[in-house]
């Protein structure tokens, strides 16, 4: 989940959150087979094979989800996955993978508990979804549920975090007809989960449900040079405004937020993000799914909306609007570049020095690669001893630490906005 695109030149990528592999699945190690050797017929997938699919791959997330919970690798118990062996098992490629993942995971838990951040325990479940095959290749779509209970080390951190992931699991089918877990990729756009170690990759931004013409748009659009503000109009210079970028060090330098002076009810914001980060609501579009583009510009705009945010009518194109229901959508309500420009072009925000100076309705967003193209949006749900905790789609996550987010991307560029 790099950089979106919705045109050429205009460039936004999704949460709050641009998908990426889990693992990086190698390719089976399989023998060669000589011209003379015995080969099952194409195999089946029957009910008790399907459910060891499912068996593995919770193996596979829990081991990973267990690598940020207490202890490094000596410490814990025999992962999961080397119990798995004849009908369905991990090729050796992806059981290297899946190593690598491992010992990453357990560098980040050491990262993090440099930053007080520590988590008591964790869980994962998995659920198995749609399987097909075809010929000696089966692929099955798996929904990881994964829990982690924060480790009161300030005393105040919120009880838990926690995400729902997608992912598209590949078997592959051996002479014999054994079934080897041959790649794991991202079955959404996002793969913004605290366990996966690959960074976001690039794909299309989310297409508004609709765009109307100039004769049925909400309103005329302006002037390149004017700009709409909470109240009504005001003149800026660009439509693209270039935000500064935030530091990351903590603690960050003291600036309290006044959650009286702007009129919006922040704990309105907090509370439909909490509501919503998994179920979603269903009086918006769902950016969510391949080729969609990612919802998590959408979900956060729909959370300063119910905080008091008011639409700002117009062309969908135009970055000095903003407006979004379920049946027509401004880029900037739907765009992480193009909610930026808004935000800035209406002086609905301000920017912040440090990610830590971040409070409850404020917003991040994240350039993963540094190309000036920003890809993710989120918002702050609560905040504990000065550390943010973050909620987003793309991936589904609830009260992520800022903490976790830049342990996971240490390089991204942050950008984050008072509102």
């Amino acid at each position: 989940m790099k950089s979106r695109r919705i045109s050429r030149t205009r460039r936004r990528a999704t949460i709050f959150g641009a998908a990426t592999a889990s693992v990086i699945a190698g390719v089976a190690m399989l023998p060669n087979w000589s011209a003379g050797a015995a080969v099952t017929d194409d195999p089946t997938v029957d009910a008790k094979t399907k459910a060891t699919f499912q068996r593995l791959a919770d193996a596979v997330f829990t081991d990973r989800t267990e690598a940020l919970v207490g202890g490094g690798r000596k410490d814990r118990n025999k992962p999961r996955t080397d119990g798995f062996s004849g009908d369905v098992r991990l090729s050796s490629g992806t059981a290297r993978s899946q190593d690598a993942a491992l010992s990453k995971l357990d560098r980040r838990r050491g990262e993090l508990a440099k930053l007080g951040e520590k988590y008591s325990k964790g869980s994962t479940t998995v659920t198995l979804g749609a399987t097909n095959v075809k010929g000696r290749k089966a692929k099955a779509v798996v929904t990881e549920t994964t829990t982690l209970t924060y480790q009161k080390v300030r005393g105040s951190e919120p009880g838990t975090t926690g995400f729902q992931a997608r992912h598209e699991l590949t078997f592959t089918a051996d002479r014999r007809g054994d079934w080897q877990l041959t790649g794991i990729t991202p079955a959404d756009e996002d793969n913004l989960a605290v366990n996966q170690t690959a960074t976001p990759e690039s794909v299309p931004a989310p297409t508004p449900s609709a765009v109307p013409s100039a004769s049925t748009a909400p309103s005329a659009a302006p002037s390149a040079s004017a700009s709409a503000s909470a109240s009504g109009s005001v003149k800026v210079s660009t439509t693209t405004p270039a935000a500064p970028k935030a530091a990351t060090s903590f603690p960050g330098p003291a600036n309290p937020k006044d959650f009286t002076a702007s009129g919006l009810d922040y704990k309105a914001m907090a509370d439909y993000a909490k509501r919503y980060w998994s179920d979603y609501n269903p009086a918006y579009p769902n950016f969510n799914g391949a080729g969609a583009g990612g919802d998590c510009t959408n979900f956060v705009s729909q959370a300063l909306k119910e905080g008091g945010w008011k639409h700002v009518p117009g062309y969908v194109y135009d970055y000095t609007r903003w407006f979004g229901n379920a049946e027509i959508q401004s880029h900037s309500f739907i765009g992480v570049n193009e909610w930026s420009w808004f935000a800035q072009n209406s002086k609905r925000t301000t920017s912040l020095a440090n990610v830590y100076q971040m409070d409850v309705g404020d917003v991040l967003q994240v350039d993963f690669d540094k190309d000036g193209s920003k890809d993710h949006t989120m918002i702050v749900t609560s905040r504990s001893k000065g550390v943010p905790y973050l909620t987003y789609h793309s991936t589904n996550t609830y009260s992520r630490s800022v903490s976790s987010i830049i342990a996971s991307y240490p390089n991204a560029s942050y950008y984050a906005y008072r509102t």
